[in-house]
């Protein structure tokens, strides 16, 4: 029996974030927007219509005469709402196709294998999602290919409707030699710059390269990419994420904070955010780094930072222990005299329940610990974030982000959902 060819698929949300922010907003249907970064850092999502004028990670404050020139609207980052409509997105996504991996907020990989149609099918899942935002979609016989075939149908959308398979051998080697080596997924500005010195200009240049050459001299992630562009099945699909390693939550302050009482607020409100994380893949922590620092851009403020390690009692996912430990680390990093701008939490050296090694003496959780936690995110999940939180993480806190061009919550908040007039 011949073994059957795999066939994947790259399903990709077009500007993810502003799409986001336009399905409930029709007005702004062909208005140019961008979404900002915490407290209008920089730029993170441009509308297609507005990356003419725009370029990625430009600072807000030195491009503000440039969005009223263009009439591009601005907006704070709304992370609620960008992760509810992905979710959305997803299960969509997985109720058309046999398997789905997740691959960001706005990509997914899809198993196509034994499907006929398959440009139809790609149509039919653009189709069916075309009303919360645009969804270009490659299919090819490796993850490496669908990703470039994803890519060329971004880039060509008008003559491709936003599809394109490259299954069969002659569409697949005009995208190879129509594509730069730096579009290839995985290849970088420093891979492309040696690729060049050896010749290696299209993605059909690395494809036909000497496998065990670019192993050599590169490594074997380089040797798997330029198999899957010959299309050789290296990366299978993986449906479910592996327990992170560690878990990070940082913010910037919506001012400059030179007391520890609101900095330990603040570290306990990222505390209470890194804990719920740690809990939903099962993970226990054993180790946390909390560290502050001020701005360094700006050169009339003095310039300080710092962090700690610590070492909990024992592997935890309790956030009244971890948020104890934490504030009380800030105690060891705290300077006066200095204008804070940003506090961080990590949660360090994770494992899952049974991988550690108990000893015969040591205090591990309590089992009361485990049922309070669970009860914890059972009324948060079924009554909305914050409802029951830790003494220490105040309800609306001054030293908290500026968002002031937020839009509304429309899926995540009944008090804010979309509203319709009929005069």
């Amino acid at each position: 029996m011949s073994k059957v060819t795999p066939i994947f698929g790259l399903i990709d949300c077009n500007s993810f974030y502003a799409s986001c922010e336009r399905v409930f907003r029709p007005d702004l249907a062909k208005v140019p927007i961008v979404v900002l970064s915490n407290n209008y850092g920089c730029v993170i999502a441009r509308s297609y219509d507005a990356k003419p004028y725009v370029k990625m990670g430009e600072p807000y404050f030195q491009i503000k005469h440039k969005l009223k020139q263009h009439g591009i609207v601005p907006f704070s980052s709304n992370y609620a709402l960008y992760g509810d409509m992905s979710e959305r997105v997803m299960t969509l996504i997985e109720s058309m196709v046999p398997a789905v991996e997740v691959y960001s907020i706005d990509e997914a990989f899809v198993d196509l294998t034994g499907i006929n149609d398959l440009d139809g099918l790609g149509r039919r899942i653009r189709s069916q999602v075309l009303r919360c935002t645009g969804i270009p979609v490659g299919i090819a016989h490796t993850k490496t290919l669908a990703k470039l075939a994803n890519h060329t149908a971004k880039r060509l959308q008008a003559q491709t409707g936003g599809v394109v398979n490259i299954c069969d051998p002659i569409k697949r080697d005009w995208v190879l030699r129509n594509t730069d080596v730096g579009e290839v997924w995985g290849v970088g500005r420093r891979m492309k710059l040696h690729f060049d010195g050896m010749g290696i200009k299209t993605a059909m240049d690395l494809a036909k390269a000497d496998p065990w050459m670019l192993r050599k001299n590169f490594s074997v992630v380089i040797e798997k990419t330029a198999r899957e562009l010959a299309g050789t099945t290296c990366l299978e699909l993986d449906e479910s994420d592996p327990p992170k390693q560690e878990i990070c939550c940082s913010r910037m302050f919506g001012k400059r904070l030179k007391e520890l009482p609101p900095i330990k607020e603040a570290v306990a409100t990222y505390m209470m955010r890194a804990s719920e994380k740690l809990r939903a893949q099962k993970s226990l922590c054993k180790k946390i780094r909390v560290s502050i620092r001020t701005g360094m851009f700006n050169p009339d403020e003095a310039k300080y930072a710092n962090g700690v390690v610590v070492d909990l009692p024992y592997p935890t996912d309790d956030v009244r222990l971890l948020t104890k430990t934490a504030v009380d680390a800030l105690e060891w990093v705290f300077r006066p005299g200095f204008n804070y701008s940003k506090a961080e939490v990590m949660l360090l050296n994770l494992c899952q329940p049974g991988e550690y090694t108990d000893d015969l003496f040591a205090v591990s959780q309590p089992s009361e610990a485990t049922k309070v936690m669970a009860v914890l995110d059972e009324i948060n999940e079924r009554w909305g974030k914050g409802t029951l939180r830790a003494a220490s993480v105040p309800r609306s806190p001054e030293w908290s982000m500026r968002r002031e061009l937020m839009s509304q919550s429309y899926t995540t908040k009944l008090d804010q959902l979309w509203t319709v007039r009929c005069d």
